[in-house]
């Protein structure tokens, strides 16, 4: 079996190399002028090395409704852990104008993993090495 057999699907359609690990919401994310912005939703999961790729941040909303998710590098967080919370080093206008969703999350595959990077302007990274 060739690498390009081993990363395809019977039909020879490529196959997610990334899962979400959803979370429920209560990892907390706040800026490091330390204002609240929202809250870990997921995490991008590499499916072979088990490496956290990108988080997936949920913000706005009321009781689960009208909340938008904004994926980006899981490099950019850093964990408070005195606090139990995960601190950005970016403002919420930046992450609003970035990358997002509100209802059907888009297939995370290489090319959209390469737009959030130029957005955060992070060297992108090569889904297919793990």
């Amino acid at each position: 079996m060739s690498d390009t057999d081993a990363a395809s699907s019977p039909t020879g359609e490529p196959t997610q190399l990334l899962v979400r690990s959803t979370l429920s919401d209560s990892m907390r994310v706040d800026s490091r002028d330390g204002d609240h912005l929202g809250s870990v939703h997921a995490f991008m999961v590499h499916k072979g090395s088990g490496r956290v790729t990108h988080a997936v941040l949920s913000l706005g909303g009321f009781l689960g409704m009208g909340k938008s998710f904004y994926p980006m590098p899981f490099q950019l967080l850093s964990l408070d852990a005195v606090r139990d919370l995960y601190v950005v080093t970016i403002d919420r206008r930046m992450l609003e104008g970035g990358p997002s969703w509100a209802n059907n999350p888009p297939v995370f595959n290489q090319s959209y993993a390469d737009s959030v990077a130029r957005y955060y302007e992070v060297p992108a990274e090569n889904l297919a090495n793990g």
